[in-house]
Formats: C-alpha cells, structure tokens, sequence
C-alpha cells in the first residue's frame, strides 16, 4: 500500500468515524426530546409524523413533521415556535385548517422549561 493510498484510507475512516458519532448524537438528542415531550404531555395532541385517521376526523395538532416542513427555513422560527410553546397559539391563525382541528394550543410554561421547550423545538425543526 502506497502513502497516498494508505492517508486515503485513513481520510476516508476517519469520514466514516465522524459520521457515526454525528449519528449517535442526533439519536441521543431525539430520544432526550421525545422523553422532554413525552414528560410535557405533547403527544396527547401531536405525533411525530402526519398519520390520517381512520375515522376521517382531523387530529388535535399537527404532525411535527408537517410543522418542520412549515418552519424549517423561515427566519426566527425556533424562537417563534418556542414562544407558541410556552404561550399557546393563535386561536384564529388557519395554516394547519387540512392537517389538525384547528384547536388553539393552550400555553405549556407550566409543563415545560423554556430550556426544554427550544430542545424539543429545534429537534422538531430538524425532522424530515
């Protein structure tokens, strides 16, 4: 094995070494926000990904998934998306009007730490 060869190899594994801790972080991260969520009472109305209902109805919020694919690349969006968390929504706002019931989302400061709430929001941005 030639020395251009043999730093190629080991640029490449190096590569592949640093992929897998990116990987096992981000899955650290999801599983720390799901349990945040979870503990906060977010799945009561919210999934992970938009799933229709069998009985035709809306579900109560939307999937964050679809709230990613809203926000992802709109300027201030985790802090705007952490506000409504804490805050609750606009009751009138009808963006989610083919996707959730329309339901405003109450306020959750007592139920989640600002801290905790931009996590859970900056992982739900970073779904696909």
């Amino acid at each position: 094995m030639t020395h251009s060869t043999l730093a190629q190899t080991l640029s490449a594994l190096a590569l592949v070494l640093t992929a897998s801790v990116a990987c096992a972080q981000q899955d650290a991260v999801a599983e720390q926000s799901k349990k945040i969520a979870a503990g906060a009472g977010c799945f009561t109305c919210h999934t992970i990904s938009h799933q229709d209902s069998k009985d035709g109805k809306l579900p109560v919020g939307p999937a964050w998934q679809d709230v990613a694919a809203q926000y992802r690349d709109k300027p201030g969006a985790a802090e705007f998306l952490t506000r409504v968390v804490l805050e609750g929504s606009n009751p009138y706002a009808s963006h989610w009007k083919s996707k959730a019931a329309g339901i405003a989302m109450p306020p959750n400061a007592v139920a989640i730490s600002e801290s905790d709430a931009r996590k859970v929001v900056y992982w739900i941005l970073s779904l696909k």
